[in-house]
């Protein structure tokens, strides 16, 4: 049985509600580690189902840096007001101005690339693996490895988080999901530097 002191824990760590606690705690036998991984990879799953749910509300988070000269707006959103005006919520919001202020992506997805323009870039560099003398089919292969790092570099899901490289951005929307319940989506942002295009 668990007591309510280790659930009050296992809420503070991991965000999820007084009864998934009680019982992650009592089928792990108090443990409260072996309890908090077990609510991760179940809020993970859930955050899958949840990723076709319409997200509608939210906010829209401005971050300026280096003394105004620099600017980003981002629009984050979520099913409902009430999780849109919760600490960990724009928390979030923020930490994806950063993001964009400090890597400047292009597209948020990589579905979001034009056609075009990935097909010149894997072109673009099969040519040069060829002209660095690489056979046509390792060319290939180093095409679409460029390819990925290309991904990494335009697209704010492929990147790595600014505050913690071992997390890609998906994964931390993907956490922030499984933690509040609803599905969360990048709607659209932009970012303005002064003398920039």
């Amino acid at each position: 049985m668990a007591s309510s002191e280790q659930i009050r824990l296992l809420r503070e760590q991991t965000g999820a509600g007084v009864l998934d606690c009680k019982k992650a705690l009592d089928s792990h036998n108090g443990d409260i580690e072996k309890a908090a991984a077990w609510l991760r990879e179940k809020g993970l799953a859930s955050a899958a189902k949840k990723a076709s749910r319409e997200a509608h509300d939210g906010v829209i988070e401005a971050y300026s840096h280096m003394g105004g000269r620099m600017a980003v707006l981002v629009e984050v959103n979520c099913e409902t007001d009430f999780v849109a005006r919760t600490p960990d919520f724009k928390a979030l919001a923020h930490d994806l101005a950063l993001q964009i202020a400090s890597t400047s992506p292009e597209y948020i997805r990589k579905e979001d690339v034009p056609g075009s323009v990935a097909a010149a870039k894997a072109e673009q560099y099969k040519q040069e693996a060829i002209s660095e003398g690489k056979k046509p089919e390792i060319a290939e292969r180093i095409a679409a490895g460029r390819m990925d790092k290309f991904y990494q570099d335009v697209c704010l899901m492929e990147q790595q988080f600014v505050k913690d490289d071992k997390v890609k951005v998906s994964e931390l929307i993907r956490n922030a999901v499984a933690k509040m319940g609803e599905n969360v989506v990048v709607r659209r942002f932009v970012r303005y530097e002064v003398g920039g295009q």
